[in-house]
Parts: C-alpha cells; sequence; structure tokens
C-alpha cells in the first residue's frame, strides 16, 4: 500500500468515527410546554458538563405522546404528569417506569397592568377571554378546570375560555393579551425574561390534583441509552434539582 493509499485509509477511518460520534453524541429531548424555559438551562448545563448536545421539541405531552407512539425519534420524554409517561411504558415505548421528577405549581396571570388576578374577577364583565391550555392534552389546563369547578365557577365563565394547544400557545394568548388573563406554569413567570411582566398569583395547591411531571428514556433504534442515562441522573442530580426550584418546581430532597 502506497503512502497515498494510507493517507486515504486514514482519512477514511477519520471521517467515520466522527461521523459516528456526532451521530451518537446528541440527544433529542421531547418537552412539555411548561418546561420550555427550565429545559433550556437544564440542557445548556448538562452539555457543558459532559459534551453531549441536546435538541429539544416542544409541544403537549399529549401531542408529545402521540407522535412517539406514531415513531417520532425521541429519546427523552419529560412530560408535564405522569399520566402519558406510563401510557408509555404500559405501551412498551418506554425502558422503565417513569419518575417524579418535579411538581409543578399552577398560577393565574394578565399582561393586562389594571387587572390584578383573582378567582372572583373572573366572573367580572370586563373579563371577556380566560386562557388555558387544552385540558385533553395538557395536565396545566386540566388543572385549571379543577380550579374553576373547585370554586363552582365553571358553567358561568365557560363561555370565556379560550384554549391553547399547549401552556406554550396559552402564553401567546396571554402576552398578546388576545386574552385579558389565563392560567399557566409558575415555571413561565419565573423565567428571567418574563419574571418581571405583568401580574400573577399562585393558585393554592389545595384547590387541584397535584401535578407530578415525569421522565422516562425512550426505545428507539436511534437511542443511546448511556447518553440518555446521563441526562435522566442529571436531572436528579443537586445541580438539576437547583435549576428546577430556580423555575418554581418542588422537587424532592
Amino acid at each position: 500500500m502506497n503512502q497515498k493509499k494510507i493517507l486515504l485509509f486514514i482519512l477514511t477511518l477519520f471521517l467515520f468515527f466522527s461521523c459516528k460520534q456526532t451521530e451518537t453524541n446528541h440527544l433529542t429531548i421531547a418537552t412539555a410546554a411548561n418546561m420550555q424555559f427550565a429545559i433550556d438551562k437544564i440542557t445548556e448545563a448538562f452539555t457543558n458538563e459532559t459534551g453531549i448536545k441536546c435538541e429539544t421539541i416542544i409541544s403537549s405531552s399529549g401531542k408529545l405522546t402521540a407522535q412517539i407512539k406514531e415513531g417520532a425519534p425521541y429519546h427523552i420524554f419529560v412530560s408535564a404528569d405522569m399520566k402519558y409517561p406510563n401510557e408509555l411504558y404500559a405501551s412498551g415505548f418506554a425502558t422503565q417506569k417513569p419518575k417524579i421528577y418535579a411538581y409543578g405549581k399552577l398560577v393565574m396571570w394578565s399582561m393586562v397592568d389594571s387587572i390584578i388576578p383573582s378567582i372572583q374577577l373572573l366572573q367580572h364583565k370586563k373579563i371577556d377571554h380566560i386562557a388555558i391550555a387544552n385540558p385533553k392534552t395538557a395536565p396545566y389546563g386540566l388543572a385549571a378546570i379543577e380550579v374553576l369547578k373547585k370554586f363552582s365557577i365553571f358553567d358561568s365563565i365557560q363561555h370565556k375560555l379560550v384554549y391553547g394547544e399547549s401552556i406554550a400557545q396559552t402564553n401567546q394568548f396571554i402576552t398578546t393579551k388576545a386574552a385579558e388573563i389565563g392560567f399557566t406554569a409558575k415555571s413561565v413567570v419565573s423565567s428571567p425574561s418574563i419574571k418581571e411582566m405583568g401580574n400573577w398569583i399562585e393558585i393554592d395547591e389545595s384547590n387541584y390534583t397535584p401535578i407530578a411531571q415525569g421522565i422516562v428514556i425512550l426505545k428507539n433504534k436511534t437511542t443511546n441509552f448511556n447518553q440518555a442515562q446521563k441526562f435522566y441522573n442529571f436531572l436528579f442530580s443537586i445541580k438539576g434539582k437547583e435549576i428546577l426550584k430556580t423555575f418554581g418546581y418542588s422537587v424532592k430532597e
């Protein structure tokens, strides 16, 4: 073998292993919309620590579950509840039983300066639109419906409800003032870019079922289990928990 052929052979091997490393040194994380801001900080810290790059796909937990069942090549599912991860595990799409990584909190938020959020205000004539996430696919939307029914005002204000496909779209309704007020996740109003915007109140947790949020590692041909496990472990690490608490989540110590 002459020198040119040897160099070509070495270059081919280098390119092969470089491409192989690029393919595997990457995680695609399906993430519930309430985690939109927190997951950015978490993946940034994780990548800095491990060198593993992360791509996040943001949507409602229900829609992400449907996509996973249809074969979407996601490696990890960070859900807004336990229902959907349990469903995926029972259907054979997850490598292990889901585990709770945090408890979410519900808030009522308005970008209209003159509006100070309260349950009683929802019935006022100056409130024409109340934004909530679709309760069929978004756990925070389901929690909002529970609150309205707990205070016996659901029937009287049902015509005012404007449903977002996820918390992300619900936030758009609120921030653009398409809805005068709405329900969202505390993690949203706790994010550095938003926490000084508008007025919000936290809804007492006794008024809705605890929002236990779960994570699972998914089964598919592209999943590198070792790298997925590293992210999974990072989310439960001291550093991961500190980031979650910064965004208003409750975590088990």
